[in-house]
């Protein structure tokens, strides 16, 4: 069977009554949980509770069904990204997700979601994030109608209280604040502000969408690599011998990077 047959059931209606009935009405759509192969990796699509009348437990059992029945039509350890829109998971129902995709010898990685509960709950589970997710399938776009123009501008931050380890990545369309260390090889981009509270020895990107009054703070700055807007910077070859609370920001000659304390000073000059 061809890989692509996955796409199977992308939506379904709600049953009508036959024609000329009193009580007959519009057909209904309704989006199903389903698997998408795309570029040798899958997309796991969940349906939000507006879109079906699916509860989580009859969510489960149907994802337990189309792993079942799929799972001949791709490689073990296949990467799988999954997509929760507007869902609300919690830190068990992401758990039940990944065991059910680890008895079909698939690998959960990353989570696209519009919830920042979701994000914070995914982030500290060690998976990576993308706040800003708009995948949808081609079917599934029209029955959505998500418009992809809309974003606002003004974002909360995602606060997370987590280490990230190496191979995470977080994405977000505002402030991001961590309570925690960055690893290497694990790396942040948001279109605000990115605030790390412990060790940022990864890489980081603010400003992501062109902003260039964005900063980068940490407590210890040992980055492998800092961007802001479209400007690029790398760690000093020399470590220094004591650290201290630093910002990294653009100047005329590009980005720099201050002692907090003196940063503060400089800005509050008249």
């Amino acid at each position: 069977m061809d890989p692509e047959r996955l796409r199977g059931t992308l939506a379904s209606t709600t049953p009508t009554s036959e024609p000329g009935s009193e009580s007959e009405s519009p057909r209904v759509a309704e989006v199903q949980l389903h698997l998408e192969a795309e570029d040798g990796k899958l997309l796991l699509y969940l349906p939000t509770p507006s879109e079906t009348v699916l509860e989580w437990g009859d969510l489960c059992t149907e994802l337990q069904k189309q792993l079942e029945a799929g799972q001949r039509f791709w490689p073990p350890n296949t990467l799988v990204e999954l997509v929760t829109g507007d869902r609300l998971l919690d830190h068990r129902q992401l758990q039940t997700i990944v065991t059910a995709l680890s008895t079909a010898k698939l690998h959960l990685t990353r989570i696209h979601t519009k919830r920042r509960q979701t994000a914070v709950a995914a982030a500290t589970s060690g998976y990576s994030i993308e706040q800003r997710a708009q995948i949808l399938p081609l079917a599934q776009s029209t029955i959505a109608q998500f418009n992809l123009n809309t974003e606002k501008k003004e974002v909360a931050p995602l606060y997370l209280q987590t280490t990230l380890r190496s191979g995470a990545e977080i994405r977000h369309p505002g402030t991001v604040i961590v309570m925690g260390d960055l690893n290497p090889g694990s790396s942040i981009v948001a279109d605000g502000d990115i605030l790390v509270w412990g060790r940022l020895r990864g890489t980081t990107h603010a400003g992501a969408s062109g902003d260039e009054q964005s900063q980068i703070m940490a407590l210890q700055m040992e980055p492998t690599q800092l961007r802001i807007a479209d400007w690029v910077a790398r760690a000093p070859a020399t470590v220094p011998d004591q650290f201290y609370p630093e910002v990294a920001y653009i100047a005329e000659d590009g980005i720099q990077i201050a002692r907090a304390s003196d940063f503060s000073k400089n800005m509050t000059q008249p």
